[in-house]
């Protein structure tokens, strides 16, 4: 990837017919979206109370079991709207720069076996937690896994609003424990920190490329160094949240039946009144996602709920960085890590859009604050938030910081270049690597690792210049993978 100072690509507003369009941050030459897609988006948000127009990221493809296209936020100004993000929020990505050179073979099966070991798939049913601590993980988020597993506390900083955030402005965990019923606590003790198969990895890396020496030290990266990449849902607390609130497409069997006992205990049980009992049946128990009055007591019902469950996700994936951690210094001979950032993909914060305060839904896309909006002092107040845009196991991943033009994009950018990884190859754009080089390839199973050679970085290299020409995100480094676990 180079970085020589090139004119921004034209930013998009499609169908300048209808009432604010998204805003299209794409190639036409190269990567264009797709037109069918954006228009499933903007009829989708029609009607809405935007703050600014939907914004289309590189990556944005739509998966037939979400309401919403991938790499997208859209901004209301007093309703909060569920569908316009994942299900289960707080699915993840994070970045551990290791004190090591890159490992061996054997340092590398050894490792893998003992993640495996560690988080095996399937699970065996292990109650990894009390129920009074899956209540202090939502309510103290990362905190509580810092705590409990020993992860770093001065690496609070490098996790997304601290890794906590704070329940009272919705009424407090209180109001959480009063509604919600006991079993949903209690099905939240297990499969915690758990990463498995799909889409989720464990991913060995190698830092090939220094992009930005300055932020690169700042962030506690350097050439040669070995990094470990990990995807990792929010657990099972989001996942019961996240489809209690309206009907919605992604909605396993075994969630149903969960649900089925849920849902009515949660929103017809608490009702205060009949009137209240026959909003919540209309508006709960029937197809679609009704917006809701951010101001309204549903509204803040369903943030309290929403915040519950980005808090069990934080201490979700910081105990998952704890156990890595510490398997990566036995695997490979003391050596430890430290975490460079922790990234939703899914989320629903509040929000400064135009200079008022928004509800800002990201759906597969990462929030890229610049470093005027982060805490003082922390390491991301001078370099910008940190933002991951991986590739795939057989291409680079890239570690990057938000832009001083990421208020053009509701300062988001995509979480990943995956699908358009794929889309090159498929049309014949991007081939093999040239070096041949190669990822050991581990799964869940006992067999022996397979080899999967790579790609050239044509696919992440023309996400990233998108990103990187529209000045949302500016590159720090680019990591080749070695191994991964998926």
């Amino acid at each position: 990837m180079t970085t020589e100072a090139r004119p921004p690509l034209n930013v998009r507003v499609l169908d300048s017919t209808v009432t604010s369009p998204p805003t299209v941050f794409d190639d036409p030459s190269l990567l264009p979206a797709d037109h069918t897609t954006v228009a499933a988006l903007r009829h989708r948000v029609e009607g809405a109370d935007l703050a600014a127009p939907p914004v289309v990221l590189p990556d944005f493809h739509h998966k037939s079991r979400m309401e919403l296209p991938s790499s997208v936020a859209v901004a209301t100004i007093g309703t909060i709207r569920p569908d316009l993000t994942s299900s289960s929020v707080n699915c993840g990505m994070a970045l551990i720069a290791v004190d090591s050179e890159v490992p061996d073979d054997r340092a590398v099966d050894t490792f893998m076996r003992a993640v495996r070991s560690r988080y095996p798939y399937p699970t065996q049913g292990t109650r990894e937690l009390s129920r009074s601590e899956v209540i202090r993980a939502v309510r103290d988020g990362s905190e509580f896994s810092v705590e409990r597993w020993g992860a770093p506390a001065e690496d609070l900083e490098r996790i997304e609003e601290g890794g906590r955030l704070e329940l009272q402005r919705y009424g407090g965990i209180e109001r959480l424990q009063s509604e919600l019923p006991g079993v949903a606590f209690q099905l939240a003790r297990y499969r915690f920190g758990t990463v498995g198969p799909s889409n989720h990895f464990v991913e060995l890396q190698r830092v090939e490329e220094i992009l930005d020496p300055v932020r690169a030290a700042k962030l506690g990266v350097t050439e040669g160094q070995l990094t470990i990449q990990y995807h990792g849902g929010g657990g099972v607390f989001t996942g019961e949240i996240g489809r209690l609130f309206f009907r919605r497409k992604d909605y396993p069997r075994q969630l149903k039946a969960v649900n089925a006992a849920l849902k009515p205990w949660f929103h017809l049980r608490s009702a205060r009144s009949f009137a209240q009992l026959k909003a919540r049946l209309s508006l709960y128990f029937t197809d679609g996602c009704a917006p809701l009055e951010l101001a309204g007591d549903e509204g803040q019902r369903l943030m309290l709920a929403t915040a519950a469950a980005m808090n069990y996700g934080f201490a979700f994936r910081t105990a998952t960085y704890a156990a890595l951690r510490k398997i990566a210094a036995e695997s490979f001979g003391g050596a430890t890590g430290r975490l460079v950032v922790d990234s939703p993909h899914n989320s629903i914060y509040e929000e400064p859009v135009d200079g008022a305060t928004a509800v800002v839904h990201r759906h597969n896309s990462c929030r890229a604050f610049p470093a005027g909006m982060m805490t003082p002092g922390t390491t991301f107040a001078d370099t910008g938030q940190a933002v991951l845009l991986p590739g795939t196991h057989r291409t680079s991943s890239y570690l990057a910081v938000a832009g001083d033009n990421a208020a053009t994009s509701l300062y988001s950018a995509c979480h990943g270049a995956g699908t358009v990884v794929q889309d090159l190859v498929t049309r014949g754009i991007s081939d093999n690597d040239p070096l041949g080089r190669k990822t050991r390839r581990y799964r869940y199973d006992d067999g022996a690792p397979t080899d999967a050679y790579h790609f050239d970085d044509r696919g992440v290299d023309a996400a990233l210049d998108v990103l990187v020409r529209n000045r949302l995100v500016q590159p720090v480094a680019r990591m080749r993978p070695i191994a991964v676990l998926h």
